[in-house]
């Protein structure tokens, strides 16, 4: 807690005390009050005249005076005391709830989209601040889940009208083989070379469909156990071979061959994976992706560069939220549904670590540091 949290808690608890105090004051000065306007020098006239009233006679009346108010006098007085602060004691607990209903007042106003300021008495300045500070959270939370839900709708959208070409193509030069089983060899090869190229741009892009939906599904859960983290970036270099070579990139693995951690491999090869297929979507062809990986102290960092484009700063801060891509225009040759850096983040994190992205003079690189 703050000190000065502290101090605005010190206010309402001085502010309380003095009530109790003044309660416990003003109950033992109405006591005595009574005692000196009523009771004294009168308190004999008064007691006979209230018992005989009462239809007493007046031998037990003064039997019933001097036996219990002579004799208890004190604790008569005490029981007054007590009686009449607990009276005012209830007036005390009614101002003090006024603090609970504003309190509640204040965790209603949370619930509601308009931006005012949530208001508490100025003893409660701490709790209002608090208050505030977690409608601002929470504010800013929603106000992010929407633009990432935004982003996945216009994605869907892209994807949907996106599918629509391939797949006309695809029917299209089906229809023409199928219509004309007379035409020449080279035509027929080559109409099946745009059929093979359109199909598997469709497949890419019904991938990015069930790449949305696994993330919203998908719980991942860590299983670690002790790994050859050399091998394992070397085995990921061998997979994206044919991706590479598509794309006219080569990789330059620069590790130790013993470097090994206690990780879940499985998950942080898909981190790497990530890392390497937005790589190569992002690159200038015929460049070479740089991966380096060390042990620094207790952590392994391993990290990813590649020449292409700057990442503005702007759209640096975002590249690990979900459905984000560093393209503004739709283009289905690069990138994905945005989700495969947000993947990443998770898995990273879950491990302990920390992913970072820097991007100046056309070099970007992705950096991992996770516990050894």
């Amino acid at each position: 807690m703050k000190n000065n949290d502290k101090s605005e808690y010190s206010r309402l608890k001085s502010k309380i005390y003095a009530r109790f105090f003044i309660l416990a004051a003003a109950a033992i000065a109405i006591v005595f009050a009574l005692y000196e306007l009523l009771w004294k020098n009168r308190g004999w006239d008064f007691t006979l005249r209230v018992l005989l009233r009462l239809g007493m006679e007046r031998n037990t009346a003064e039997n019933i005076y001097q036996y219990y108010f002579r004799n208890f006098t004190e604790i008569v007085w005490i029981v007054a005391v007590a009686v009449i602060f607990l009276v005012m004691l209830r007036f005390f607990l009614n101002w003090f709830t006024k603090y609970f209903t504003s309190i509640n007042q204040g965790i209603d106003e949370l619930l509601t989209e308009d931006d005012n300021k949530i208001l508490l008495p100025p003893e409660m300045s701490a709790t209002e601040n608090t208050l505030n500070t977690v409608k601002r959270t929470l504010r800013q939370r929603k106000r992010a889940a929407d633009e990432a839900e935004q982003r996945k709708n216009d994605l869907i959208t892209y994807l949907a009208h996106d599918i629509h070409t391939p797949l006309t193509s695809v029917i299209g030069y089906i229809s023409l083989l199928r219509e004309s089983p007379d035409m020449p060899k080279d035509k027929a090869d080559a109409y099946l070379d745009i059929t093979l190229d359109k199909s598997l741009q469709l497949e890419k892009l019904i991938n990015e469909f069930f790449e949305i939906t696994k993330y919203n599904l998908q719980e991942i859960t860590l299983d670690k156990r002790d790994t050859d983290i050399y091998y394992m970036l070397l085995q990921l270099t061998d997979e994206f071979y044919p991706v590479l070579k598509q794309h006219g990139n080569s990789i330059e693995l620069n590790a130790d061959e013993n470097l090994s951690g206690f990780v879940d491999a499985e998950k942080l090869a898909r981190v790497f994976g990530n890392i390497l297929r937005n790589a190569v979507s992002y690159s200038c062809p015929d460049t070479a992706i740089t991966i380096k990986a060390a042990k620094d102290g207790g952590d392994i960092v391993i990290s990813v560069s590649s020449k292409g484009k700057t990442i503005p700063k702007e759209k640096l801060r975002s590249v690990f939220e979900k459905f984000f891509r560093a393209d503004d225009a739709r283009a289905t040759n690069t990138g994905g549904a945005g989700l495969g850096l947000a993947i990443a983040k998770e898995i990273v994190t879950l491990h302990g670590g920390e992913i970072t992205a820097e991007s100046e003079n056309e070099i970007t690189t992705f950096t991992v540091r996770i516990p050894a």
